[in-house]
């Protein structure tokens, strides 16, 4: 499946291309922070499948953590758009790409961390941290 998308205001772009290897929301505290309280919605890929193409995103890793997440985000808007958690993966959040409506997640994960405002469709299964592989 191809993906495009990007920043709000246009100065950074990105495309996948290639097998979506997760569909989810994360409800985890870290990824509210980033939403402004919301699950976060997003797609997982493999980096080789993953590039911008327009723009170069500015990068946040916490510098107190032992294995930070890295964040990538417009530096004119401030659009966080992807995530590079320490596996071989790249997180996009589903609200920066084109055509959103092409994704529907298939699972929940992070509830422990759940507020009461959050909705997990009915029928997608739910796991307090990470599922077993």
């Amino acid at each position: 499946m191809k993906l495009t998308g990007g920043c709000y205001c246009g100065a950074v772009r990105y495309e996948a291309d290639g097998d979506i290897l997760m569909q989810a929301q994360c409800h985890c505290r870290e990824c509210q922070y980033i939403t402004g309280g919301s699950a976060n919605v997003f797609v997982a890929v493999a980096p080789d499948r993953f590039k911008y193409t327009k723009g170069t995103p500015k990068q946040f890793a916490r510098k107190d953590l032992e294995k930070p997440v890295t964040r990538e985000f417009c530096a004119e808007c401030g659009t966080h758009m992807v995530t590079r958690p320490n596996r071989p993966i790249v997180v996009i959040k589903v609200g920066t790409l084109d055509d959103p409506s092409q994704i529907m997640p298939q699972v929940a994960i992070y509830t422990v961390d759940k507020q009461p405002f959050h909705h997990v469709p009915d029928g997608i299964p739910a796991f307090e941290r990470l599922p077993q592989r």
